[in-house]
């Protein structure tokens, strides 16, 4: 069987796994997933927060054909692409049948958890879904409204949560405050995925998924909104990596005990 380090791709500071979305299924019971792309990368070279919420992470799927094409070129190819808004329809389909599963959304446009649920659980047939909240802009510093949350979560009776508020908010405040929740056994950072099963954001076309361009997409989608993100903030990611090829990269962090409940796979 391979072991551990088989099993992960090591791009810039951060480990990603490489499994397959079947292997993914199979494997995740319990803990935190989060999806890296070229954007959390560049974050988590500046972003010390970010960076060990990233290490309190339990799993860490691709979310981008960039970050496959960077793995071939650091000679440790990832199998495949596990976005987040793939990973969350796969998981909830899997565990159509499971009863121990029950999901709550947190995050969305204010109308999204109560339109995904409804659309997800009519798919269903049953009510995986169990409760949503969109949370209010600055919520994450607010300590009334994330109590608020974490109660809303509770009564709910989840054991599974999926945050998409953004990266890296969704990330942080899931390693803030998982120890708080021990009925969920698994959290899912997902971005605009609860949008998406909504129906109240399209996703990129499917090529554009395929051949790495989505970002393209999304730029011409939202330029006022991501061209700083696409042109100006992301581009240096090469540099880095070429750095990490030629064994010059330095991490700027060191990994650091994270407070925040562990689990072991």
């Amino acid at each position: 069987m391979e072991n551990r380090n088989q099993l992960t791709c090591t791009i810039l500071n951060i480990q990603v796994d490489n499994l397959s979305m079947n292997e993914a299924m199979s494997e995740v019971r319990r803990g935190f997933i989060v999806t890296p792309n070229v954007d959390h990368l560049i974050h988590l070279q500046k972003d010390e927060e970010f960076y060990n919420a990233y290490q309190s992470a339990d799993y860490r799927f691709c979310d981008s054909q960039i970050l496959i094409k960077i793995s071939k070129f650091l000679g440790t190819p990832i199998k495949e692409k596990i976005t987040g808004s793939d990973f969350f329809p796969a998981f909830y389909q899997f565990h159509r049948s499971n009863a121990e599963i029950r999901i709550f959304l947190l995050g969305g446009a204010s109308d999204s958890p109560d339109l995904a649920a409804k659309n997800i659980n009519n798919r269903l047939g049953h009510n995986i879904i169990v409760g949503g909240y969109s949370p209010p802009f600055g919520f994450e510093n607010d300590p009334d409204e994330c109590d608020r949350i974490i109660k809303l979560i509770k009564k709910s009776g989840a054991t599974v949560l999926a945050v998409g508020v953004g990266a890296p908010k969704q990330e942080k405040w899931i390693a803030k405050h998982r120890c708080r929740l021990p009925s969920i056994k698994i959290f899912m950072a997902i971005g605009a995925t609860i949008d998406f099963e909504a129906g109240n954001l399209l996703r990129a076309p499917s090529w554009t998924q395929k051949t790495g361009l989505e970002w393209l997409y999304r730029l011409f989608s939202e330029p006022k909104r991501l061209w700083r993100r696409y042109l100006i903030n992301d581009p240096p990611v090469f540099w880095l990596i070429l750095k990490q090829r030629l064994g010059l990269y330095r991490p700027p962090f060191q990994k650091t005990p994270s407070n925040s409940q562990v689990y072991t796979r």
